[in-house]
């Protein structure tokens, strides 16, 4: 009987979370539909809420961003943006350090988790998963000697919290895997390893 519970758990668990989760990516991104005026929402036109509208909405206007912000004269209104937000005492220190984060994470000329390393945490005993992000600033470097690099470790089973490293280059070893596999690997508790080494 335990088995079959069991069994039956495995199969439940992950289909209730994934519906969870897209119930509320779409019922978020259907928020977008209050920037409308009320005639122009898909309720009046079919006279009941109809999930998943405010989800091309929401990709219509990131679409329509990326291309605005594409050409000159997108990028002058981009910049004259950021120049009055930095002009906003509070606004400033929030709105700098999420964007720094977001173009580290995003760019296509970033480094963020671009590559799954292997280094010792918590102890020298032990090793983990993490994900180099890139080289410490200019004042951590004059007070470590060598070549150093950053690492983020992430928990189990919740990505988005985890640690900053800064860890010799010598004692991190780069895996054979790709970051989605790493992050499989993490996410499940080793338990999903990857099928194969990444193609080159």
């Amino acid at each position: 009987m335990k088995k079959y519970f069991i069994t039956g758990l495995l199969i439940w668990i992950p289909l209730i979370i994934t519906a969870w989760v897209l119930n509320f990516t779409v019922s978020t991104m259907d928020q977008s539909l209050l920037l409308l005026p009320e005639s122009w929402r898909p309720a009046s036109w079919v006279g009941m809420n109809v999930p998943g509208f405010g989800v091309l909405l929401t990709l219509l206007v990131i679409l329509g961003t990326g291309v605005l912000a594409a050409n000159i004269l997108g990028q002058r209104l981009v910049n004259f943006g950021e120049s009055l937000l930095a002009r906003i005492p509070v606004v400033k220190s929030i709105y700098t350090s999420v964007k720094q984060v977001s173009d580290t994470l995003l760019s296509s000329q970033g480094q963020a988790f671009r590559q799954a390393v292997l280094v010792r945490f918590p102890h020298a005993d032990t090793w983990t998963v993490g994900f180099l992000t890139g080289a410490p600033g200019e004042e951590i470097v004059r007070h470590i000697q060598g070549e150093h690099i950053s690492v983020y470790v992430p928990t189990t089973p919740n990505p988005t919290s985890g640690y900053m490293l800064i860890v010799p280059r010598a004692q991190a070893i780069d895996l054979d895997m790709s970051v989605e596999q790493a992050l499989k690997y993490v996410i499940s508790m080793s338990v999903v390893g990857p099928a194969s080494p990444r193609p080159d």
